[in-house]
């Protein structure tokens, strides 16, 4: 009884910090200079966007699944020039990604999850482009009751980045396989105080909010 809420709440802060990098990515915190060096462009220059998830996020932790069926964010490509980079990623802030109809492996666990602060994406072209979200400091908190009380926080010592990969497509897709970001656990019986980390997979389809026609695409 000990380790099953202790997973379950790990692979709920894995999913929903990494769900927030939904919308547009960047090059990775570990990527070395030389990775940064190529140009970026993301297209249409200040058009909104809506990154929703295409069918469940998959969250483990151990031997535990969380799935995860809703998950939404909006954001917008920054207006020209901001849109292009010579030589590096171009950012984008996105809004606090929402989570929703969530379910356990493991019954008699109960998630909430709350997102704040400012959010933070980038896209670098490459082959494959890169995307990274960066997840502000305690911006995500998940809270579980039940068979556990526990507090799990997402980049508690700073803003942490969240590495996927972008595909341009009708429409564009955005991947993350066994994502990782750190956390800290606070709690009483059962809840995993020693975790530092859990890991995400999910696809999500973006689209062009300001004219559907379009697709949002990452080039040189």
């Amino acid at each position: 009884m000990t380790r099953t809420p202790t997973r379950t709440a790990l692979a709920m802060v894995t999913g929903i910090a990494a769900a927030g990098a939904l919308a547009l990515g960047a090059v990775p915190a570990t990527a070395s200079p030389s990775v940064l060096a190529g140009s970026t462009t993301v297209t249409p220059a200040g058009h909104a966007f809506k990154a929703t998830l295409s069918g469940k996020a998959t969250l483990k932790a151990g031997s535990v699944t969380v799935t995860c069926s809703v998950s939404v964010s909006t954001g917008a490509v920054p207006a020209a020039p901001g849109n292009y980079n010579a030589a590096g990623p171009v950012a984008s802030p996105i809004s606090p990604p929402t989570y929703s109809s969530c379910t356990s492996s493991i019954p008699g666990v109960t998630p909430t999850v709350t997102t704040s602060g400012a959010w933070k994406v980038s896209m670098q072209n490459g082959s494959p482009i890169t995307a990274t979200m960066t997840v502000p400091t305690g911006g995500l908190v998940v809270h579980t009751t039940g068979l556990a009380v526990c507090t799990v926080t997402a980049a508690p010592s700073g803003p942490a980045a969240v590495a996927g990969t972008w595909t341009n497509g009708a429409p564009p897709s955005l991947a993350f396989s066994a994502a990782s970001v750190p956390v800290t656990v606070t709690g009483g019986f059962g809840c995993p105080t020693s975790a530092t980390s859990s890991a995400f997979t999910a696809v999500y389809l973006v689209s062009d909010t300001t004219n559907p026609a379009q697709q949002i695409t990452v080039g040189p």
